[in-house]
């Protein structure tokens, strides 16, 4: 009986190496969110007095701030599902490929290993307006074009964020394509199925909780861009790529804490409603 009661009540070996890790994710993170969050609703973080929800009110008011949401709303509509079709591509080549499958993979998975600020003079020296691009230009007889001062500035970001992402969502899809069981391919083709059929019905549907990982990755991934953006333009580049994080990192060096917190307080609850909407779709689908 006292054998029972004391296996009972055994703390599992799992849990005990996972708490260092849980306790720092507490303590660093999920603590200092918590008492951040009480700045959203004073107007001041030192002796403020409680507002409601009008520091909300005054942070959708804010030119600067509705700006940045248009451009990362609009970012992640152009590069998250571009990034998609062309991870999914390319594992679909790479999972063909008879021989040296790994060193293929291994190569598309450099950009994760460089840090970010080597990466900006390769960049710099790319884009800038006496950059390698702009000189090809030149000798071809186009003329300069200014990439990182003009709208053409999204487009770049966009290449810096499928350059960073590609390879790490292609590696999700290569172990979602081998999941797949090979039957299923070939009962396609003893019924006659065509190559685009077989895709649809097999491949596209089977990868369907792979996609809904993959794209809550990216849209995650899609807001990390900025670090790069930010080395290479500063704290305010063209209007164009002006996004929420320069809006916030703004707020932080002009110390206005109260209008920051709201504006993380926002951006986490649209993150955490989008993931968890895309989660719940994603479970009545398999079901």
């Amino acid at each position: 009986m006292l054998k029972a009661m004391q296996k009972k009540h055994r703390i599992p070996s799992g849990f005990i190496f996972l708490l260092p890790g849980l306790l720092g994710f507490v303590i660093f993170f999920i603590w200092p969110f918590v008492v951040s969050l009480g700045y959203a609703f004073v107007d001041k973080p030192i002796n403020g007095t409680f507002v409601g929800f009008k520091n909300f009110l005054d942070l959708f008011q804010n030119r600067a701030y509705r700006l940045g949401l248009t451009n990362i709303l609009r970012f992640i509509a152009i590069s998250v599902p571009l990034n998609m079709a062309l991870s999914l591509g390319l594992a679909l080549l790479i999972n063909k490929i008879k021989r040296y499958k790994e060193l293929f993979s291994l190569a598309f998975l450099a950009p994760l290993v460089i840090p970010s600020g080597s990466m900006v003079f390769f960049w710099k020296a790319l884009f800038s307006y006496d950059g390698a691009i702009n000189g090809f230009l030149v000798n071809v007889g186009i003329g300069k074009v200014n990439w990182l001062d003009s709208g053409l500035a999204l487009l770049v970001m966009v290449i810096i964020f499928i350059w960073k992402n590609l390879g790490f969502n292609m590696v999700l899809y290569l172990a979602g394509l081998s999941n797949i069981p090979r039957d299923y391919y070939e009962a396609a083709q003893v019924d006659g199925a065509r190559p685009w059929q077989a895709f649809r019905h097999i491949t596209f549907a089977q990868l369907a909780p792979t996609s809904v990982l993959v794209l809550i990755m990216s849209i995650i991934n899609s807001f990390k861009v900025f670090k790069e953006i930010y080395l290479i333009t500063g704290s305010y580049p063209h209007e164009s790529i002006y996004t929420l994080q320069h809006f916030m990192n703004n707020m932080f060096s002009s110390l206005n804490y109260p209008r920051l917190t709201t504006a993380t307080t926002v951006l986490v609850l649209i993150v955490v409603v989008f993931t968890q909407t895309l989660l719940r779709l994603e479970r009545r689908a398999s079901a």
